[in-house]
């Protein structure tokens, strides 16, 4: 199904090197708000860490999103020492395109990384990329995000029953 992801993760940092190598990942395509930074902006603890030990091991990396706030995504951006695009309008095709370009690899090869389904889930899947939901980080969130959070909870309620009953990886 479309709007379920490969791996359901508590935040990021559970990323390993050896579940991405497991999977064939070589790429990361990162959401902000909410996976990387809080509603406060503040980065998650530990991220620069997980980040720089990715990227030391040759995984390549980038920031996708759907904010319209450059000055918001470049900040995070520059502290992580990535690339980024935004104002993406997930889950649009478009711009898992232009990440995948800044990746310069193929899409069975990236893995996309967020905290929702309507976009980074919904998006990355339409782009045959390895999607992963993160729980959010902080449980306030944007106005429109909180609209489509209770849309969220019966699909991820579905999905977390069907990996229960096929006995697969769930964090």
């Amino acid at each position: 199904m479309k709007l379920y992801p490969k791996l359901y993760l508590n935040n990021l940092k559970e990323i390993t090197i050896e579940l991405l190598r497991k999977n064939n990942i070589k790429g990361l395509i990162l959401d902000i708000d909410n996976t990387l930074i809080d509603f406060d902006k503040k980065l998650l603890e530990g991220c620069e860490e997980w980040c720089d030990n990715l990227k030391a091991q040759g995984i390549k990396m980038c920031i996708l999103s759907n904010t319209n706030k450059q000055y918001k995504v470049k900040k995070v951006a520059d502290i992580l020492n990535l690339e980024y695009l935004y104002f993406a309008h997930k889950p649009n095709k478009k711009g898992f395109k232009k990440a995948k370009e800044l990746l310069n690899l193929e899409p069975q090869n990236i893995a996309v990384v967020g905290d929702q389904i309507f976009t980074d889930v919904l998006g990355g899947n339409r782009s045959k990329m390895f999607t992963i939901l993160t729980k959010p980080i902080d449980t306030r969130d944007i106005w429109l995000t909180r609209l489509k959070r209770p849309f969220e909870k019966p699909i991820l309620k579905r999905y977390l029953r069907k990996k229960e009953n096929n006995n697969e990886y769930m964090a």
